[in-house]
C-alpha cells in the first residue's frame, strides 16, 4: 500500500540512505500514523564557507546555515545530501534539520583572515537560508550582518518572503553595489505550490517580496526553478511577466533535476498528486536527458538538450527581451571590502 500524503510535507516516503545498509522503521503513534515532527539538531561544523567549481552557477563560495530544509519541496535536488549523514533523502530531509549554531562567528573568522580574497558569497546554494526556523534562530540574518560589515558581495536565492525582514542589511550592501536577491518562483498556482512546495511562501508573497526589495533599491530578480516539463513549463511567460511587473530586473531558469534518490521520490509524488500527468512529465524529462531522468554533466544538467530544451530556452529569451529582463547574473562589486573585526572566541548559540 502506498503511503498517503502527509499534510505540510513534500513527500510521504523515507527510503534508507544509499550509504547505510541498515534501515530503521520509525514507530507509529496511537492512530497508526507517522508523526513527522521536525527536529533540530546541532551541527558542529568547523567552517562555514563551501566552495564549488561548477560552471553552472555564478559563484564559487556559499553559506548554508542549515542542512536539510523544512520547506519540503518534492523535487529538491539537495535531498541526497542528507544521505551522507546516514539519514534519508525523504522525510528525514525535511524533518531532521541540522543547525550550524556558530555560522556567524565562523564566517567572521574566515572573512577576517588574510587568506580570504573578497568574492561573491551566496546565501543558499544547497538549502534555503530563509526556511521557517530562521524566523526564530536568525542565523541567516546574523551571517548577513557580518557580510554587511565586511561589505562583501552577497547573492541570495530563496522561496521565502522572510528575506524582506533583512531589507535594512541588503540596502546597506546594495549601497556598495554588493547585494542581489532572486526569488525562486516555480508556479503562480497557490494550489500547486501547496502540494509541491508545502512550507514555502505562496507565489503572491514571493512576488510581493520582489516588489519590496526593488522599492528599497535592492537589485531583485526571479529564478523560474525548476521548470517541470508537462506540469509547469507553460507558466514560464506568465511567471516572468508577473515578476517584471513586481519590479524584477533580471531572470533565470533551471530545468527540473532529479539526481539519485530524488527521482523515485518525485515519481511517487507525481503518482500521488498528478497520476494523469505522470507519463507525460517523465517522458519529457527523458527526452531532455538522452533517455534518462537525469544527466549530471555540467552545462547540460540545468537546461537539458534536444528540441524541447531549445523550445524552452527560446521562449525564455524572447519573453525576457520583450519584458526588458536581463538574463545575466547581477554584477557585484568587492571594491569596498574591509575585514570585519575578529571576536575573541566563537559565540555560543542556544537553540532552545
Amino acid at each position: 500500500m502506498k503511503p498517503q500524503p502527509i499534510r505540510g510535507r513534500g513527500t510521504a516516503e523515507n527510503p534508507p540512505s544509499r550509504f547505510v545498509p541498515i534501515a530503521v522503521e520509525p514507530e507509529a503513534d496511537d492512530d497508526g500514523e507517522l508523526p513527522p515532527r521536525t527536529r533540530f539538531l546541532r551541527d558542529d561544523s568547523r567552517s562555514i564557507l563551501a566552495y564549488n567549481e561548477s560552471p553552472d552557477v555564478g559563484f564559487d563560495a556559499s553559506i548554508n546555515p542549515y542542512r536539510g530544509c523544512e520547506h519540503g519541496c518534492s523535487w529538491c535536488y539537495a535531498r541526497p545530501t542528507h544521505e551522507y549523514l546516514g539519514l534519508s533523502a525523504g522525510l528525514d530531509f525535511e524533518t531532521k534539520i541540522l543547525v550550524k549554531e556558530n555560522a556567524p562567528a565562523l564566517l567572521r573568522r574566515e572573512l577576517s583572515s588574510s587568506r580570504w580574497k573578497p568574492r561573491v558569497v551566496a546565501l543558499s546554494g544547497v538549502t534555503d537560508p530563509y526556511q521557517p526556523i530562521e524566523r526564530r534562530l536568525r542565523l541567516t540574518r546574523r551571517c548577513l550582518e557580518v557580510l554587511a560589515e565586511a561589505r562583501n558581495p552577497t547573492v541570495i536565492i530563496t522561496k521565502n518572503h522572510l528575506v524582506t525582514r533583512d531589507i535594512d542589511l541588503l540596502t546597506e550592501l546594495g549601497g556598495y553595489g554588493a547585494a542581489a536577491v532572486s526569488l525562486s518562483v516555480t508556479t503562480l498556482s497557490a494550489d500547486l505550490q501547496r502540494v509541491m512546495e508545502p512550507r514555502t511562501a505562496t507565489p503572491a508573497r514571493r512576488l510581493e517580496a520582489i516588489g519590496r526589495l526593488a522599492a528599497a533599491g535592492v537589485p531583485a530578480g526571479v529564478m523560474v526553478a525548476p521548470v517541470i516539463p508537462g506540469l509547469t513549463d507553460h507558466e514560464l511567460p506568465q511567471i516572468l511577466a508577473a515578476a517584471a511587473d513586481a519590479g524584477a530586473t533580471r531572470a533565470g531558469f533551471i530545468m527540473l533535476r532529479l539526481p539519485w534518490t530524488v527521482a523515485p521520490l518525485f515519481q511517487a509524488w507525481l503518482e500521488r498528486h498528478f497520476p494523469e500527468r505522470s507519463n507525460k512529465v517523465l517522458s519529457r524529462l527523458r527526452s531532455l536527458n538522452g533517455g534518462k531522468l537525469y544527466h549530471a554533466a555540467f552545462g547540460r544538467r540545468q537546461r537539458g538538450e534536444g528540441p524541447f530544451a531549445e523550445q524552452v530556452r527560446q521562449l525564455f529569451e524572447i519573453t525576457c527581451s520583450r519584458l526588458g529582463l536581463s538574463g545575466r547574473p547581477a554584477a557585484l562589486s568587492s571594491a569596498h571590502f574591509r575585514r570585519p573585526a575578529l571576536c575573541g572566541q566563537l559565540e555560543l548559540f542556544e537553540i532552545g
